[in-house]
C-alpha cells in the first residue's frame, strides 16, 4: 500500500511524515522545503503478531507495511508548473490513496501561504490543481482516441466516456464522483489513472487542545467533516506536532503519554485504520518458528489468491488451506491443540479469507 501525503505549504505535511517514518524529512516554516518526494516505509502496528510470535518463539516477526510519500506543498497553479507543481503531481499518480493534510489551527508563528486559515478554501485549491492536471491527461487521450473512434466501436465507447468525464471535471467535480454505465467503463476509469479518481483521507491538523475531544469543539474540523462526508471520504483528527513528539518515545512511554492526553490511540494508528478501511484491506497471518508475518490483502480475497501473496507457486499449486482464528490459536496454545478441539478448518479454493485468519497453505507444483 502506497499513500501520498499532500497539502498546501506549511500545513504540517512534513511534520506528519517525520512522525510517521522518523525519516527526518526537512521541516521548516517556509514553502517548498521538501523538494524531492520523501519516501518512508511504516510498519503497521498489530498486537496479534507479537502474541503469536511469542507463542511460536519465532526467529522473526514481520508486520505489514505502508509506504508513505511526502509530496512538496502544492500551490495555486501547480498544474501549470507554479511552485514545484508538475513533478509532484506525477508523484501522486503512483499512490493508491491520497492523505490530504488540512490546517485547522491558528498560529501566528506559522505563516499560511494565503495569509489566513480557511480549510475549505485550502481543500478547493488542491482539488482544483488535481482536476486541472486530470483535464490535461483527458485532453491528450481524447486527441489520440478521436482518430480511431470513427472506425472502432471500442474506441468510440471510450471517447464517449472521456468526454463525459471531462465535462464532469470542468464542472469542478472529482473523477471519482462521475458515473460509469458498466464494468467496461469502470475498468477504463481505473486505467486512466486520474488523480481525482483516487480515494482521499483528510487529516485535520489541529492544536494540542483540540485533540482530547477529537476536534468536536473546532468549527474548522466540522467543516472538513461535512465536506468529506459529501464525497464519502474519511477524516481523522491529528496534531502533527504531538505525533512527532510521540514518535520519539519508547512504546511504554507512548502509552503513558497518550493516556495523559486522554487518547486511546495515536494519530498514526487512526491513519492506518482509515487507510485499510478506505482501500478495503485486511490482514491474514502466517505463524511458525522461523517467522510470524502479516500479509495485506483485499477484503473478499479467496484462499488461492491469498496464498499467491506469499509466493506465486503457492497459488499455482494450491491444494487446501488449514485455517484457524488467531484468538482460538492463542487460547489453545498450539495448532495441534486447536486441531484436537476442531477449531482448524480445512478450506478449498472458494474459501474467502477473513481478517485475523492464521493460515497454513498446502500446495504442490
Amino acid at each position: 500500500m502506497k499513500l501520498g501525503i499532500v497539502g498546501l505549504p506549511n500545513v504540517g505535511k512534513s511534520t506528519l511524515f517525520n512522525s510517521l517514518t522518523k525519516a527526518g524529512a526537512e521541516s521548516a516554516n517556509y514553502p517548498f522545503c521538501t523538494i524531492d518526494p520523501n519516501v518512508g516505509v511504516v510498519a503497521v502496528p498489530d498486537q496479534r503478531l507479537k502474541l503469536l510470535g511469542d507463542m511460536y518463539h519465532s526467529k522473526k516477526v514481520t508486520p505489514a507495511v505502508i509506504e508513505f510519500v511526502d509530496i512538496a506543498g502544492l500551490v495555486k497553479g501547480a498544474s501549470k508548473g507554479e511552485g514545484l507543481g508538475n513533478q509532484f503531481l506525477s508523484n501522486i499518480r503512483e499512490v493508491d490513496a491520497i492523505v490530504h493534510v488540512v490546517r485547522c489551527f491558528e498560529d501566528d508563528n506559522v505563516v499560511h501561504v494565503d495569509g489566513s486559515i480557511n480549510p475549505l478554501r485550502d481543500i478547493e485549491t488542491i482539488n482544483l490543481e488535481l482536476i486541472f492536471a486530470d483535464l490535461e491527461v483527458l485532453e491528450r487521450r481524447i486527441a489520440k482516441v478521436s482518430k480511431t473512434a470513427r472506425m472502432d466501436k471500442t474506441y468510440a465507447k471510450e471517447l464517449q466516456l472521456l468526454e463525459r468525464v471531462k465535462a464532469h471535471l470542468e464542472s469542478g467535480k472529482p473523477a471519482k464522483t462521475a458515473e460509469t454505465e458498466d464494468e467496461d467503463e469502470l475498468a477504463l476509469m481505473k486505467e486512466f489513472n486520474l488523480l481525482t479518481y483516487k480515494p482521499v483521507i483528510y487529516a485535520a491538523n489541529v492544536s494540542e487542545s483540540d485533540l482530547a475531544d477529537d476536534g468536536a469543539s473546532n468549527p474548522m474540523v466540522e467543516e472538513v467533516r461535512k465536506f468529506a462526508q459529501g464525497e464519502q471520504s474519511e477524516v481523522f483528527v491529528i496534531c502533527a506536532q504531538i505525533e512527532q513528539e510521540i514518535s520519539e518515545l519508547e512504546d511504554d512511554e507512548k502509552a503513558m503519554f497518550l493516556e495523559d492526553l486522554g487518547l486511546s490511540e495515536s494519530g498514526i494508528e487512526k491513519l492506518i485504520s482509515a487507510s485499510y478501511r478506505t482501500l478495503g484491506l485486511m490482514s491474514f497471518l502466517t505463524a511458525g518458528e522461523d517467522e510470524t508475518r502479516a500479509w495485506t490483502i483485499k477484503i473478499g480475497t479467496k484462499a488461492p489468491q491469498a496464498a499467491g501473496k506469499i509466493h506465486s507457486d503457492f497459488e499455482r499449486g494450491f491444494i487446501k488451506a488449514e485455517v484457524v482464528n488467531y484468538r482460538d490459536l492463542l487460547e489453545q496454545g498450539s495448532l495441534a491443540a486447536a486441531r484436537e478441539k476442531g477449531l482448524v478448518g480445512i478450506e478449498g479454493k472458494d474459501y474467502v479469507v477473513k481478517d485475523g485468519d492464521v493460515i497454513l497453505f498446502r500446495f504442490n507444483v
